[in-house]
């Protein structure tokens, strides 16, 4: 790469620390959570179920479940689905472990998809290649806050539709290859006027410490409202898995001679409590001005780094519009080496940085499963020059330049380095 392709920076000002993804908490959401925790309800109870009512209201379908995790709510749903060994289940080679792990975690088989040329969504076509006899669900992943491309996984659906065999009466309801969307980092994401949540079969959201909307850990499942599913009996499910195949949540319980309960399933444990929901209730109303602030930060980094060559994911168009949960700044030309090495000297200028993601074939777990980076080019790709910047609502404008003229005075030294080794 040309050197003199970035320009020269200025000796920078006086250090900033500036952390990777801090939460953004007033003092609004501390009063609510002792307000829980004076009521003596906080574990499953009325704040997580005005919670869950206030996520269908902002979604726009009828029903909401809360979770402790997005990876909780993704593994309940394949199970109840009724997913197990001998299926399969599709996701992208790019992405968070969790989006591959539940497919593991309820027996089915893990395909991986590699992800399209200069792209972080799945290769469409290859995904289609994917698709056999034994595919029951397809894991879409709307990486950084952005919706993917749903006409065209659905377009797939619908032409593979012929090798679908359903194994109980939900997968009869549908009849095809079920989508759900891994949209950990997408809660408010809208694509051609439906938000996220309306378009995937299901969609699962987190609200981990890190993302847009936090409740420390949690997360929700929600589906769409055309699918000819009894939204009672599904919520009814999800509550049985949730809470150790119980009959009677502890709310119910509390009821003067409601003691008694069955246990219809050997279930699982991964409710959310009305601590963290009390914590949600409050971000949630605050939540629109939380990502208009995120829109202005891109825009301030777009303005400030593409004219530099820095690529990044485009996260507004005139059809689409992200949550803006990740900035993810591509540097052309650059090596994996070289990558690494711009992020510790970020690192010296007290910026913490991150990358976003390593493909899952290139960890131990996944190796061990047979899968090999080599099969996915295209991810690699994207992964080997990236650098997720610093993007949350606790960033000053002044932040934002810092970050900037850190990363070009990076970029710079390390490629004048590597250049004079090379000439040695």
């Amino acid at each position: 790469m040309n050197k003199h392709k970035y320009e020269r920076v200025d000796n920078m000002a006086e250090l900033r620390s500036i952390p990777f993804s801090p939460p953004d908490i007033t003092d609004e959401e501390i009063e609510e959570v002792i307000q829980a925790m004076k009521s003596g309800w906080i574990t499953t109870g009325p704040r997580t179920k005005e919670f869950e009512r206030k996520i269908a209201e902002y979604v726009g379908v009828n029903k909401a479940v809360c979770l402790n995790s997005a990876t909780a709510a993704m593994e309940l749903t394949l199970r109840i689905l009724g997913i197990g060994p001998g299926d399969e289940v599709i996701t992208s080679a790019y992405t968070y472990t969790a989006s591959a792990s539940v497919i593991d975690h309820v027996g089915a088989k893990i395909i991986l998809v590699d992800t399209a040329p200069d792209s972080f969504e799945m290769d469409y076509g290859k995904l289609a290649e994917a698709i056999t006899e034994k595919t029951k669900v397809i894991i879409s992943v709307d990486l950084a806050g952005k919706m993917c491309d749903y006409d065209k996984i659905f377009e797939v659906v619908e032409s593979k539709k012929d090798l679908f065999k359903a194994d109980n009466e939900i997968q009869k309801l549908f009849n095809r290859v079920i989508v759900m969307a891994d949209a950990a980092h997408a809660f408010g994401a809208e694509r051609k006027g439906l938000k996220c949540g309306q378009v995937a079969d299901f969609t699962t959201f987190s609200f981990h410490a890190v993302k847009n909307l936090t409740t420390a850990e949690g997360g929700a499942v929600v589906w769409r409202n055309d699918l000819g599913l009894d939204d009672e009996e599904m919520y009814k499910q999800f509550m049985l898995y949730s809470l150790h195949g119980q009959s009677k949540d502890a709310l119910a319980k509390t009821k003067k001679g409601a003691w008694e309960y069955d246990i219809i399933i050997p279930a699982y444990k991964c409710n959310m409590t009305d601590i963290l929901a009390s914590f949600g209730l409050i971000q949630i109303k605050r939540y629109e001005g939380l990502l208009d602030r995120r829109k202005e930060i891109i825009k301030m980094y777009d303005s400030m780094l593409h004219p530099l060559g820095v690529q990044s994911l485009k996260h507004f168009g005139e059809y689409f519009a992200s949550t803006g949960h990740l900035y993810l700044a591509r540097i052309p030309g650059i090596s994996e080496g070289e990558r690494n090495e711009i992020i510790i000297k970020m690192a010296e200028d007290e910026i913490a940085t991150n990358v976003h993601y390593k493909p899952l074939p290139m960890f131990t777990a996944y190796k061990n499963l047979g899968f090999d980076i080599k099969d996915y080019p295209n991810a690699y790709g994207q992964y080997a020059n990236e650098i997720t910047l610093p993007l949350h609502t606790m960033l000053s404008n002044e932040d934002v330049k810092y970050i900037c003229v850190s990363l070009k005075r990076a970029m710079n030294e390390v490629l004048q380095d590597n250049e004079a080794a090379i000439g040695q």
